[in-house]
């Protein structure tokens, strides 16, 4: 039998290990991003482990995120990361070019390729056919220097999309489906590929939001296959010698299969507060809205803005409803400029905004209390949109902009229109004034790095004896925004984790940076699905810098995980999940022989306050264990030299 796209590429890539799913591997990078929020410990990272040269085919630091440059830290931190990127070998983009994933995509996605990113949503790229993976910021520093990306093969699902996509249903709500269907937990361990006649009939620009969205299943990534499609989107870009044809071969084995038939789906919305509380629109009509948002990577590029636009024309935005456009990157602002649109946008009452995560990450458009968004967005989770008792809903751009008109949502059904035709320009024109190319003399450059930027923490070898209070419990689907957020309180601190400590679970305990510092650290337990969402390392390096001993979970999200393996904190899951419930916070927990248990997977949990134990595993591969004993990868690699393997 043939093989699988997902397979051929990890073949082309494979450095250790064979792909069975559940083995450890180890692959190959080509190419490496890294945005702002994360990218200025990634290259603070690159430093400590003294290397000079990033040793990937290209990478790109982004500057997307914090853009808006409330505090001079926020400057200073770009400042760092531009000449940092601009010294070792990588591309800068500018404040205000776009969205990393949108502008990469333009830019640099080449189909075949690996690509591993210091952002969750780094799997955008599947959709022009790369094998795009969100890491942690280490994970992503050591493939930065050469080294291979470790994790285990997954699954491979192949969703086969049949049939044609029904007047106003998009992209947008075939994502939406595969949430209702699968869950924020279900995709965890898979890879899903996207195969059939409803995928060749989707535009690469579509499949990208698919594979972007993918991210809130819990999947390592997602891919399609290119066509003539795909080749004729990277000849409009200019890039027609990037492009490359890869497919599954004919008979092709998965490890498991859905279906989906395009024909039978409706427009969908995702309801408060997860993306996988999907219902149709038409269940929900007649809600008000008071603010709109069409951006973030998922859905802010040309096509969408190009829909927006002729819905737009001839309407007004309901005075009720603030709308606001977010274009995802510089080009697609610009071309939907020469096309005349911009006066026509604002003309409607739609605001434009600068072309950032912003909103999506909590900083700007910040809703009022007790207000509706709806917003074309890939996350609901609590609290992210920067309000504690947030009510946000994510649909289709088409969804959002018919809502800005009519002040509720609206099933575009009975909207008397027809739905926007998707099209694409002859020819993408937008500047490439945006993107700083590497130094072409790396000793002639110089990097400028601010008093505030602090060293990264290293911890040393976890203790044999763990000991300490349980300083919280929580629940299940845990994000790392409720665990460090990444609103507009933490703009000025990405890069001083002695800043970040103050932040750590204040949304749901106000009291425990506090607490835990009193304490010198002590345990954390969660429930399942532990550290979902972005994959800001900040959320697992802050513990280690504050003394914490382990993390108990139910389970754990695939990103979160590994980043606590490489700060040197002791990720434990419930031997029994009923165990969970005999855990209260201020309960003082023990664990012996900790080393021989991470050797064994196995570590048994003294409860001293209420003289009972429980039994935990700490499911690692090998060189996780070593990794871990040694306290993490910065301490493993100066104990050892060169990259962390």
């Amino acid at each position: 039998m043939g093989l699988n796209l997902t397979r051929k590429i990890i073949e082309e890539h494979l450095v250790e290990g064979d792909s069975r799913p559940g083995s450890e591997i180890g692959i190959r990078i080509d190419q490496v991003i890294t945005p702002d929020a994360t990218g200025v410990l990634c290259y603070l990272q690159f430093e400590s482990m003294g290397l000079d040269r990033v040793r990937v085919k290209r990478a790109v630091a982004y500057a997307d995120h914090v853009v808006y440059h409330f505090d001079p830290k926020n400057a200073a931190d770009h400042k760092y990361l531009e000449t940092a990127a601009h010294k070792y070998g990588s591309w800068f983009s500018l404040p205000g070019n776009g969205v990393c994933h949108q502008v990469h995509q333009e830019r640099f996605a080449v189909p075949g390729d690996t690509l591993l990113g210091s952002d969750s949503h780094t799997p955008t790229q599947g959709g022009v056919g790369m094998l795009a993976i969100g890491a942690g910021g280490l994970d992503v520093t050591v493939a930065m220097g050469g080294g291979s990306y470790y994790f285990p093969m997954p699954a491979v699902v192949e969703v086969r999309l049949e049939g044609q996509l029904p007047e106003w249903v998009t992209a947008k709500d075939i994502i939406l489906e595969m949430m209702r269907r699968v869950t924020v937990k279900g995709g965890r361990g898979k890879i899903f590929e996207y195969t059939g006649p409803g995928a060749a009939s989707l535009s690469p620009y579509e499949r990208c939001t698919i594979c972007n969205m993918g991210t809130e299943l819990g999947a390592t990534t997602s891919v399609f296959a290119t066509d003539e499609k795909t080749r004729d989107y990277f000849q409009r870009l200019g890039r027609g010698d990037d492009f490359r044809l890869v497919e599954p071969d004919a008979d092709a084995e998965y490890d498991d299969h859905m279906t989906i038939d395009l024909s039978a789906l409706e427009p969908l919305v995702a309801c408060p507060s997860m993306p996988d509380n999907v219902v149709p629109v038409s269940e929900v009509a007649g809600t008000p809205i008071d603010q709109v948002i069409v951006g973030s990577c998922t859905n802010g590029g040309y096509e969408d803005l190009m829909a927006v636009a002729e819905i737009l024309a001839g309407h007004q935005v309901n005075p009720k409803t603030n709308f606001v456009i977010a274009p995802s990157s510089k080009q697609a602002l610009e071309m939907i400029a020469r096309d005349g649109l911009i006066a026509d946008i604002l003309a409607s009452g739609a605001n434009l905004s600068e072309s950032t995560c912003g909103a999506c990450i909590g900083v700007g458009h910040v809703p009022a209390p007790g207000q509706r968004s709806l917003r074309s967005f890939n996350r609901n989770f609590p609290a992210r949109s920067g309000l504690i008792d947030d009510q946000v809903y994510l649909a289709s751009p088409e969804v959002c902009t018919i809502a800005a008109i009519t002040g509720e949502l609206t099933d575009p059904r009975d909207w008397n229109s027809r739905a926007p035709e998707k099209r694409l320009p002859e020819k993408f024109t937008g500047t490439m004034a945006g993107l700083i190319a590497p130094a072409e003399d790396p000793a002639a450059a110089s990097i400028t790095r601010a008093s505030h930027i602090t060293d990264i923490p290293i911890s040393g070898p976890p203790a044999n004896t763990l000991t300490g209070e349980v300083l919280i419990v929580t629940g299940d689907d845990i994000t790392t925004d409720d665990i460090v957020p990444a609103t507009a309180e933490m703009l000025s601190n990405w890069a001083n984790i002695d800043a970040v400590s103050s932040f750590i679970f204040k949304r749901l305990d106000s009291d425990f940076p506090k607490r835990t510092f009193a304490k010198g650290g002590g345990w954390i337990v969660g429930g399942a699905n532990y550290g979902q969402g972005s994959s800001r390392e900040h959320a697992a390096m802050t513990p280690m810098h504050m003394g914490i001993k382990g993390v108990i979970a139910k389970s754990f999200a695939r990103i979160h995980k590994a980043n606590l393996v490489n700060f040197g904190v002791v990720p434990l899951t419930f031997a029994d999940p009923s165990d969970y419930d005999s855990v209260e916070p201020g309960d003082e927990l023990l664990a012996n022989d900790v080393h021989a248990g991470i050797d064994a997977g196995r570590i048994t949990i003294h409860n001293q306050t209420r003289s009972t134990e429980f039994e935990t595993v700490i499911d690692l591969t090998e060189r996780e264990r070593r990794l871990l004993k040694a306290g993490g990868v910065l301490p493993y690699t100066r104990a050892h030299g060169g990259v962390a393997a």
